[in-house]
């Protein structure tokens, strides 16, 4: 192992440690939280540089709309269990409670957050379920273009804060397995709306099936039938540096819709001008 990658590690796990150490004393969950307003108008979606399928780069409009400040964490996810349940009406799962990197278990017939990570953002959330916890909030997932223009702004930004690299004041990135950090912790990563958590820590879900652009909302990839693969944005914990961009579609990443996963979690939007 060369010093610089040694280095890197060392200050990736210092940076996670410090994290950890606050997780059981962040306060605040996402249910009730500020929602971002994001003005209609075109943005740069896609990028000529990147992989395949961000290509091409296309110009596209977005009517308004609001997004979570924050991703929804664990305890969030866990009232909305305590709600409706492991199911919905058609037999569809919400959340792979018996997988091992599951983060909400049933204590006492109740839903909970296992300890210290009731501010992390959930994972082992099948699409169904994020797009169903949107609902019962009268919300929904964002689409694609939606995300992408929360994340990127109107001025093209490789990165949500903007075009400088990434590094673990602003994301949390190139982490162990599993090893998540609270939905508040990276103030510095902040999109030019104000959206927190938009690079790494965990992937998210949006309402988008994964197909090739141009991105057309017209062109059914906005229908929320389950069945197609859904498109996932941001990068997780275990991420790369390049999967941290604000292009990124989750190429490489293992997606089920009908399952959970250790490193996707999502957030919600509204039509609606939530303020």
């Amino acid at each position: 192992m060369t010093s610089t990658r040694a280095l890197f590690l060392l200050l990736t796990l210092s940076a996670f440690s410090a994290i950890s150490q606050t997780q059981t004393t962040t306060v605040g969950t996402n249910s009730f939280q500020t929602m971002a307003l994001i003005a209609a108008g075109d943005f740069t979606m896609g990028s000529n540089d990147g992989p395949d399928d961000e290509k091409p780069e296309h110009r596209v409009f977005v009517k308004s709309f609001s997004i979570d400040v924050l991703p929804v964490s664990n305890a969030d996810f866990a009232k909305f269990l305590n709600a409706r349940g492991l199911k919905n009406n058609l037999g569809e799962s919400f959340y792979d409670d018996d997988d091992r990197d599951a983060r909400i278990h049933q204590q006492n017939s109740i839903w909970e957050a296992d300890r210290g990570y009731a501010t992390h953002p959930v994972n082992e959330v099948s699409w169904v379920g994020a797009r169903d916890y949107c609902s019962w909030l009268n919300k929904r997932l964002p689409t694609e273009a939606e995300w992408e223009k929360a994340a990127r702004g109107t001025d093209g930004r490789r990165y949500p804060w903007g075009n400088s690299k990434p590094d673990q004041t602003r994301a949390l990135y190139g982490a162990p397995y599993n090893a998540s950090a609270p939905v508040n912790a990276f103030p510095a990563g902040a999109s030019p709306y104000g959206v927190l958590d938009l690079s790494g820590n965990q992937w998210e879900w949006v309402a988008s099936a994964y197909r090739p652009y141009p991105y057309s909302a017209d062109d059914g990839r906005e229908n929320q039938i389950p069945g197609p693969v859904r498109a996932t944005r941001g990068g997780g914990h275990d991420s790369s540096e390049d999967e941290l961009t604000t292009t990124q579609r989750g190429r490489n990443l293992s997606r089920n819709p009908k399952a959970g996963h250790h490193n996707i979690g999502f957030r919600c939007a509204s039509s609606l001008q939530v303020e």
